[in-house]
């Protein structure tokens, strides 16, 4: 991949100057990595720093707040700060980080991700640290890639810190492998629905009328279903650029003959009995599925087959690696424009991504309390209720790796960010501000048919023109239009 320096994105200007929408509680320092004077206030008073770090993660246990403690005192000794890690359900996550932007509730650090990371930096709620990321946490600025900086720069600066891990999108299925040995599947090279459908109706025609080899849910839509169109990091998925689009031509993806395509296959599976009946109401379909399809790398299938209590998956890599800005901006950690200890809170994630001892107690807990390290320095869980989602923390290449996990599965992850070919929008997002009222409601118009359509239970015959023609009333063709001009722009200055 050509590596292109942040300075000289930054030079260019990329799409202008930034207009800032500012919402009260939510004032910003928009210099670039200005830090206000509070940020030497504490250490001036001999007081330490406690530092507010919301993260996404599963049920908090009684014993959290007494590990953060244990935790916070290795922090203290290293970088003299303190933590208040608040975890965010994962079912509520976005709309409690809305809640806590709007509301100007204080933070120092909060995960954000391509969902609402460009609709923070419009609020004026997240950190320019542009410039002093590369002052005070030099070390962090250059471990990670360019190519990440250059994902989360909007408008010419950065409000991030990227995390250094799965960064680039690879694709995979995966299928039991008692079935693909009962029936014999050659899975070999499969990487199309036509292709796939086939091993789902062998698989359907052995097993019997009330099985369903592919169980979809509203949680679990068909992953990856537009991975041809760069999303623009826009979070609508109507909207983007084919990835190997050299013209940049933004298009209703509804419309495109490969989409419409699939669709007709996915109805096609659910009318068939392919697809559960109730996949489309389901929010939840429980363990077992013989067939699933994630983003990852080659180990992680021993993850999946934990999800879901199978002992054997058979997976198989069907698109990428690629790098786009929303793959990117799958996990950033971001400080807030209020926090009071910004340059202390730039130091913090320095270390995260920086210290092995550190980046192994925020994924697994306290040593001899939540795990344990074996003699060849692997580590052994001693339970299951540690809640931070490990992908939220940071980069994965500091990490120790777990003892029944595949030894070579961190490498698998770098040599696919190595390998991965960048989308032809790599390094654009689109700034939604000039059209936010546009995206939120064909946001809502999406939300309405996404269910139906991804899991097949609509005829996209009568569906898909439906859609259209209210995401059009709501604004569709005015968001692809100023999403044009951006890129237009921002390229013409590259």
């Amino acid at each position: 991949m050509k590596k292109k320096s942040l300075q000289k994105l930054l030079a260019l200007g990329l799409v202008g100057a930034m207009t800032v929408s500012m919402l009260a509680g939510c004032g910003s320092s928009n210099d670039a990595g200005s830090t206000g004077s509070s940020d030497s206030a504490s250490a001036e008073s001999g007081e330490v720093p406690t530092l507010v770090w919301w993260l996404i993660g599963g049920t908090v246990p009684d014993d959290f707040e007494q590990n953060v403690e244990t935790i916070s005192d290795y922090t203290e000794e290293k970088i003299g700060v303190r933590l208040d890690i608040k975890i965010a359900g994962y079912g509520d996550y976005d709309s409690k980080m809305n809640t806590i932007v709007n509301s100007g509730e204080y933070f120092d650090i909060m995960f954000v991700n391509n969902t609402n990371y460009s609709k923070f930096v419009n609020l004026g709620a997240l950190e320019n640290i542009t410039e002093s990321v590369q002052t005070t946490a030099p070390e962090l600025y250059s471990f990670i890639p360019q190519e990440l900086w250059e994902g989360v720069t909007i408008k010419g600066s950065v409000y991030g810190v990227p995390s250094y891990k799965d960064s680039s999108l690879t694709q995979f299925w995966y299928l039991d492998d008692q079935m693909v040995q009962k029936y014999n599947i050659n899975y070999e090279g499969v990487d199309t629905l036509d292709e796939l459908g086939e091993i789902f109706y062998t698989i359907k025609e052995g097993e019997g009328a009330s099985f369903y080899p592919c169980q979809l849910d509203q949680g679990a839509l068909w992953n990856g279903f537009f991975n041809d169109y760069d999303g623009l990091a826009a979070g609508l998925q109507p909207m983007g650029v084919r990835i190997d689009d050299e013209s940049r031509t933004v298009v209703n993806v509804l419309e495109q003959e490969d989409v419409l395509h699939n669709l007709e296959l996915l109805h096609q599976w659910y009318t068939d009995g392919l697809i559960n009946p109730d996949a489309n109401v389901l929010t939840e379909s429980g363990k077992g599925h013989i067939f699933g399809n994630a983003q990852g790398w080659p180990a992680a299938v021993s993850q999946w087959q934990t999800l879901q209590g199978i002992e054997k998956y058979d997976a198989w890599k069907v698109f990428g690696p690629i790098y786009t800005t929303e793959s990117i901006q799958g996990s950033i950690n971001a400080i807030s424009a209020n926090s009071n200890y910004k340059e202390e809170a730039l130091k913090l994630l320095e270390l995260v991504n920086t210290d092995k001892t550190l980046r192994d107690m925020l994924a697994f807990g306290v040593e001899g309390v939540t795990f344990n390290y074996e003699e060849d320095g692997t580590v052994t869980k001693t339970t299951d209720t540690w809640p931070i989602g490990n992908y939220s923390v940071g980069t994965y290449f500091n990490l120790s790796n777990l003892s029944d996990a595949d030894p070579n599965q961190y490498e698998q992850i770098k040599q696919q960010n190595e390998e991965a070919t960048p989308s032809t929008c790599l390094g654009f997002a689109l700034d939604i501000e000039p059209v936010q009222n546009e995206m939120a409601n064909c946001k809502t118009v999406w939300d309405k048919y996404k269910y139906d359509m991804l899991t097949g239970a609509s005829d996209p015959a009568t569906v898909v023109p439906k859609c259209i023609e209210e995401l059009k009333a709501a604004g569709l063709d005015t968001i692809i239009a100023e999403a044009q001009k951006q890129i237009d722009e921002f390229f013409a200055a590259n």
